[in-house]
């Protein structure tokens, strides 16, 4: 498997969900930031010009987040990272909807690119304003919805886990003071042998 990532993007919650599951990948690096994700050798494998975007060892690519999530997990399931019922599949599928559907792109896009969504660039601090005051509404939401206890579920760590954890790190990236049960969650997370392979494998 190749996973293309660009470093600190919400590609590295599939980087860590792929350290977790302990399979052979390989990485590629693109960026979010010059327009490399534009360019024909990218769009080639992945016309929408997102990150993650996953090719698996049939030459097959998977894009979105939740799917990449989802598949890795059920193609792996001695890793632990969903449950095996369907309940608890789909409680994992809502957190993940939830975070990578809502709380990135309109708490935290709306911050690092204000211009997709501002009427001109004198709109733009409107909008950084809007999505910080969004991010930390769904982070509040989110923590006094919480039914884990260090995990976010109470069925234990999951790939919404490693969902969560590309916004905790966004959190001090933009200057928000999060719950504290996401603080902790962040901190829980430091601690995982596989999270700080990632972030050492992005930031080599």
């Amino acid at each position: 498997m190749k996973l293309i990532y660009s470093p600190g993007a919400c590609s590295l919650g599939i980087h860590v969900i792929l350290e977790e599951i302990g399979q052979p990948f390989e990485t590629q690096r693109v960026s979010t930031r010059d327009g490399s994700i534009h360019k024909p050798e990218f769009t080639a494998i992945n016309p929408k010009s997102k990150v993650p975007t996953l090719i698996r060892d049939d030459g097959s690519v998977l894009t979105e987040f939740q799917t990449i999530a989802f598949w890795l997990a059920r193609a792996n399931p001695s890793a632990g990272l969903i449950p095996d019922d369907l309940e608890g599949q789909a409680r994992v599928l809502e957190m993940l909807d939830y975070i990578c559907g809502t709380i990135h792109p309109q708490g935290f896009t709306r911050q690092f690119r204000p211009v997709n969504f501002a009427r001109d660039e004198a709109d733009q601090p409107r909008v950084v304003a809007q999505g910080k005051a969004l991010a930390e509404k769904y982070l509040a939401l989110l923590a006094d919805s919480w039914k884990g206890d260090e995990w976010l579920l109470p069925t234990g760590y999951s790939v919404a886990d490693a969902a969560l954890f590309f916004i905790d790190q966004w959190c001090g990236r933009s200057g928000i003071t999060p719950p504290d049960r996401i603080t902790r969650h962040q901190q829980s997370m430091l601690a995982r042998p596989a999270v700080q392979r990632a972030i050492s494998r992005e930031a080599a």
